[in-house]
């Protein structure tokens, strides 16, 4: 048995999601249909973390186990022929045996977009949430450093994550503006289930005036979802990247389990 990764871009507009799910189209269904037309395996493939309905990635990366004897320098193509057209997959190699996709991440990163155009560009509207109205940037972007380091990010979690802590490490968290479009990066060690869109449309209030830049760390600190502002449209979320350390291996006594976006 051979362990491959992969790294795969996906338009979520159309999908229930990453995971398999008992209803609904998801990214992990089509790939695991197209693995078995292309190898007659019935693989189960693991994802390095789960995309909600509606977000969009860039550079997920998964892995499975085959017997197959299938090239892996082949296989990108191989399943491109076979997946529809808003699955891209980009790269597939050789990693160890003990490479497991979500334990042995070491940092992922996410943007979220913002159209602050008085009009929508059409050709990006499914991946951007338009905000029309101004929105003060500079004390966004103050707000935004709040976050950066080792937390509980409970209050910028969703209700319904199943995890038993929200102690999460943010690395970076930055905005950038590109034309009418305002993205915001954030890199960390893990993400829980809606965290940065959460982080996103509370960032939002702080935008619009609701907030002050220093309510982002006070809303942090008081650890109750009840103080952060709403969760923001997940349209306008992509995965960028995810990072591995060189060997590639698990270590699983530093796994982050993550419920993700």
């Amino acid at each position: 048995m051979r362990n491959i990764g992969v790294k795969v871009s996906y338009d979520g507009t159309n999908f229930n999601g990453f995971q398999s799910q008992p209803y609904g189209r998801t990214v992990q269904g089509e790939i695991e249909k197209a693995i078995k037309h292309l190898s007659g395996e019935n693989i189960v493939i693991i994802g390095s973390g789960r995309t909600d309905a509606g977000v969009h990635a860039l550079g997920q990366v998964f892995n499975f186990h085959t017997a197959s004897t299938i090239p892996t320098e082949r296989w990108a193509i191989a399943l491109n022929t076979r997946l529809p057209k808003d699955i891209i997959i980009l790269d597939a190699w050789d990693v160890p045996e003990g490479f497991h996709s979500r334990r042995s991440a070491k940092r992922k990163t996410y943007r979220y977009t913002i159209d602050m155009g008085k009009f929508p560009d059409v050709f990006a509207r499914s991946y951007r949430f338009h905000h029309p109205t101004r929105l003060n940037v500079a004390a966004m972007a103050e707000g935004v450093r709040h976050l950066i380091g080792t937390h509980d990010f409970t209050s910028y979690t969703s209700i319904h994550s199943t995890k038993p802590h929200h102690i999460r490490t943010v690395y970076e968290a930055y905005f950038e503006q590109e034309g009418q479009a305002l993205h915001l990066y954030i890199t960390g060690n893990g993400f829980l289930y809606n965290m940065v869109r959460v982080i996103m449309g509370t960032l939002l209030w702080v935008g619009q005036g609701k907030l002050k830049p220093g309510d982002i760390g006070r809303i942090l600190e008081g650890k109750s979802r009840s103080l952060a502002g709403p969760t923001a449209m997940p349209h306008a979320l992509t995965l960028m990247d995810v990072e591995y350390s060189e060997d590639g291996a698990a270590h699983a006594a530093n796994a982050v389990e993550d419920d993700d976006e």
